[in-house]
């Protein structure tokens, strides 16, 4: 028996939906170029911006072959075990849409990592860790999370601790995942030379252009209108007992508090380093700005938009702190990404688990059923069933990305292909391993990797 014509127009509604969303979600990978590049010293742009190109086309193939089956083939509620290769898809529950959707997630949290060991690294390491983290380590964590059969998914028959954790759009999922694996990159590697004196005293190594950090960081927030949003896979799905709301109605909502909780925290941020360091800098109201948007991504679906500037506000602090932190333990991460999105993504999923509103958990996870009684947040008295599967998510992320990727990094590092020679380093990645500046006209006195190889030779 086939489909009627209205449920015709409602399964291609809901698939453009879906698709507009994942091509937003992609242009992040623009932003986070743009981002990239713009935070790393001139002499190294080509190098990191061919590593965003990497984790992209890197991602993409391991994802295809064994990602997508990790995270969405049901079988057990650790990890998936069919669907390799998109076998059997399109099917009952998954199509090519959501394939696509789950790629551009995918690809993202490679991106995060690159930016944690930037301007040190090795670019055959890229191609290691890319493939790794993107076709398994993420994955698994997807599984738990968004697969119906995960152990810690809202959506499971069996919920954790009677409620299971909500991570709608992946403040843990993605963001945690690749803060963590960053975080064991950069530790292992060690700082960049020249960012810490002998006295352990951070000297500064400003990125070259705050305009390209700026371009990126609205491309982020023009993105993450797909990925927060656009999580909701599906935008016709009427909620009963109501005349006129749906999907439609918590999409609205959740574009609202990630703008309202990135908006507080951006602000926040720019008045706090004003009182720090003594002037205004746009880098630290970008980096801010994307702190507000990691933390609120875990709740965005299931908080009131009063909610999302408290969530943003404490974000600008953690962020804050963290800097503080990292720089006190000569921890150097060019692009905050530790710091931000794991430090931001872990507020994130503690926040859900305070401010979560039972009516909209419900709506989100029971399609609005009347009659349906959920665990909510803390403060709004809803008991610490949520709470705890928060705290749970947390710890699971961070112990599963650290016994995964921390032995990758170790073993790249003893093969000694994790690291570049110090005289690379300091020469620059560009024109020590790809021929050339990113920038033609930059006045460097060496142009060309020919002009390069004869001094390698002398020093050899």
């Amino acid at each position: 028996m086939g489909v009627s014509w209205e449920e015709s127009v409602t399964y291609s509604i809901n698939a453009i939906y879906l698709l507009f969303s994942a091509y937003l979600v992609f242009v992040m990978q623009i932003g986070f170029a743009m981002i990239c590049a713009g935070s790393v010293r001139a002499k190294n742009a080509m190098n990191i911006m061919l590593t965003n190109v990497v984790d992209a086309v890197v991602g993409s193939i391991s994802f295809y072959l064994f990602g997508f089956a990790f995270a969405y083939g049901t079988s057990n509620p650790f990890i998936g075990t069919h669907l390799f290769a998109l076998s059997h898809i399109p099917n009952a529950t998954y199509d090519y849409a959501f394939f696509l959707y789950q790629w551009a997630f995918a690809i993202a949290v490679t991106g995060i990592t690159s930016g944690s060991i930037a301007e040190r690294t090795q670019f055959s390491a890229y191609l290691v860790f890319s493939f790794f983290l993107s076709g398994f380590v993420y994955p698994v964590v997807a599984h738990w999370l968004w697969s119906s059969s995960g152990w810690l998914s809202p959506n499971s028959t069996h919920l954790f601790l009677g409620s299971g954790a909500i991570d709608f759009a992946g403040s843990g999922v993605v963001h945690l995942v690749g803060a963590v694996a960053g975080l064991w990159g950069s530790i292992i590697e060690g700082p960049r030379t020249g960012r810490f004196d002998s006295l352990g005293r951070p000297m500064p190594l400003r990125g070259h252009s705050a305009t390209l950090v700026v371009l990126g960081t609205f491309l982020l927030w023009f993105g993450w209108f797909g990925f927060n949003p656009g999580s909701f896979d599906k935008i016709l799905v009427a909620y009963p007992g109501t005349s006129d709301q749906g999907n439609w109605t918590s999409v609205g909502r959740t574009a609202v508090t990630t703008i309202l909780a990135g908006s507080t925290a951006g602000i926040v941020t720019l008045f706090g380093r004003r009182l720090l360091v003594g002037h205004w800098d746009a880098m630290d109201a970008c980096n801010g700005l994307l702190g507000g948007f990691v933390a609120i991504t875990s709740g965005c679906s299931v908080v009131e938009p009063w909610a999302a500037i408290i969530c943003g506000f404490v974000s600008a602090w953690v962020l804050i702190g963290l800097n503080i932190v990292a720089l006190k333990l000569n921890y150097d991460d060019p692009l905050e990404a530790a710091q931000l999105h794991g430090g931001c993504g872990t507020w994130g999923l503690l926040f859900t688990g305070l401010f979560a509103k039972e009516e909209f958990v419900i709506q989100v996870y029971n399609c609005g059923e009347i009659g349906v009684s959920r665990p909510y947040g803390v403060l709004l008295g809803g008991g610490w069933g949520l709470f705890g599967a928060q705290v749970i998510e947390i710890l699971t992320i961070f112990g599963w990305v650290s016994v995964t990727m921390g032995p990758i990094f170790y073993a790249l590092q003893k093969l000694e292909i994790l690291r570049i020679p110090v005289n690379e380093e300091v020469t620059g990645l560009d024109i020590s391993c790809h021929g050339g500046y990113a920038y033609a006209q930059e006045n460097y006195h060496l142009r060309l990797y020919g002009d390069y190889v004869p001094i390698q030779h002398a020093l050899s």
